[in-house]
């Protein structure tokens, strides 16, 4: 017989699951109707078909991942999948407007995305198991981070060598790397705080996490010529090391590192000077390498207040699936459109911060603390790029942009912070049943 404190509980996990597929039917609805919207923008005589397979599985497929949760995370947070499926979703919606062919296999990442969710809330029960295997996620990210660099796998595209090819599939490793290093130097934080927390002692031993994470993304910029992960790593870190010490003299050393990086990567390494002297003066580079930039602008120009409509306008922003996908939606959704996706990501990453703060026990709270600065920063990097905030850092836009490495990614951050907050829930409603 369940006592009533037992039924309470459960009771409590059936309305967050209840909620979670309520909120993914609007998801759902509204990718449905941004199709529809995106269909009769490109064909407006043409019939719809709602039975799409390529749209059936990008609005069914999540709801996969609900019942997954349903009997493996009941008492998980139900806002943070819906915001990813609606993110997904217009996507998807965006990419089929721009090159359908994309769109299909964007699709068809999402399928395998979702079941790379479902096998991570399957295996990972108890996210502090993680802690145990440090070492080994860590040789593991490390291999991955430098594997575009082995001979006849490694591909170099735009400048970068951060593709691996293996027969027809191409993918992007250092996306998977950053969780497993991000894991590693959680648990190297966790282990090591009292020393890094004190104000006097320990010598320059307490710089060393920082100044290993600094030399890692020295080496990915000079190797693999990649900006924007090294700052993704290296800015991530620094800010763990300052929530999980409280001692803001790493904020100044990590903010004084990262000035001498600059000076030094501006001077030697070429990519990071041309980025800076395009973010500067991008009319200098028009015909060159400013033309993105410029177009983007041009984009949010001719979106105005409420856009152009979906498929009324065919963005001609370089690269518009990718890299530039929030000036596309500036253009086709205008500054309303680009507002609710903004609106969404800060729901998102608000909900990852409330999963880290009643997160139970130091390791969980702290990693989920960090998988969700890693998801704000690079979410802010890209945006802040397009709009020519920061210069330009080349990652992808989380859920939203195309890219398999990188979707496939954050649906396992996503499970990551799913399985934290459901045996946070659970430990917090039975605290709370015991006390009342």
């Amino acid at each position: 017989m369940a006592t009533t404190e037992q039924v309470r509980i459960r009771t409590r996990g059936y309305e967050r699951r209840r909620r979670e597929l309520e909120l993914l039917i609007v998801a759902d609805i509204v990718t449905i109707f941004a199709w529809v919207l995106g269909f009769y923008g490109l064909h407006p005589n043409g019939h719809i078909d709602f039975l799409n397979p390529w749209l059936t599985i990008v609005v069914l497929v999540p709801l996969g991942a609900h019942v997954a949760n349903r009997h493996l995370a009941a008492d998980a947070d139900a806002i943070l999948l819906p915001l990813a499926t609606l993110l997904n979703g217009l996507g998807y919606v965006m990419i089929g407007v721009l090159d359908p062919t994309q769109a299909h296999l964007q699709a068809l990442w999402t399928l395998i995305s979702v079941f790379a969710y479902v096998v991570c809330i399957f295996f990972v029960r108890n996210p502090d198991s993680l802690d145990r295997y440090r070492y080994l996620l860590a040789i593991l990210g490390i291999g991955l981070l430098f594997s575009p660099m082995l001979p006849g796998i490694g591909e170099n595209i735009g400048g970068e060598r951060l593709w691996v090819h293996l027969g027809s599939l191409s993918f992007q490793p250092v996306e998977v790397s950053k969780l497993l290093l991000a894991i590693f130097l959680t648990s190297l934080l966790v282990e090591k705080r009292d020393l890094l927390a004190r104000l006097r002692g320990g010598g320059l031993r307490r710089f060393g996490p920082i100044a290993l994470t600094f030399g890692l993304a020295l080496a990915i910029m000079a190797v693999e010529k990649d900006v924007g992960f090294a700052l993704l790593i290296f800015v991530t870190f620094v800010l763990v090391m300052w929530i999980g010490t409280g001692n803001r003299i790493y904020l100044l050393f990590g903010a004084v590192t990262f000035v001498l990086g600059l000076v030094v990567g501006g001077a030697v390494l070429p990519q990071v000077h041309q980025r800076i002297s395009v973010w500067l003066d991008p009319w200098k580079h028009a015909a060159t390498t400013g033309y993105q930039l410029i177009q983007a602008q041009y984009a949010f120009g001719i979106g105005g207040l409420s856009g152009t409509d979906l498929g009324l306008s065919h963005p001609t922003v370089p690269v518009a699936t990718s890299d530039f996908i929030f000036a596309a939606f500036g253009q086709e959704l205008g500054l309303l459109g680009t507002s609710a996706i903004i609106i969404s990501f800060l729901l998102l990453i608000g909900a990852g911060l409330r999963v880290a703060l009643r997160a139970h026990g130091e390791f969980s709270s702290l990693l989920a603390m960090t998988m969700t600065i890693i998801l704000a920063l690079q979410t802010f990097f890209i945006l802040a790029g397009v709009i020519r905030v920061l210069p330009l850092t080349g990652m992808t836009l989380p859920f939203l942009a195309y890219g398999g490495s990188s979707l496939l990614t954050n649906y396992i951050l996503l499970a990551i912070l799913m399985r934290i907050s459901h045996r946070s829930n659970q430990f917090n409603d039975l605290r709370e049943g015991t006390t009342g």
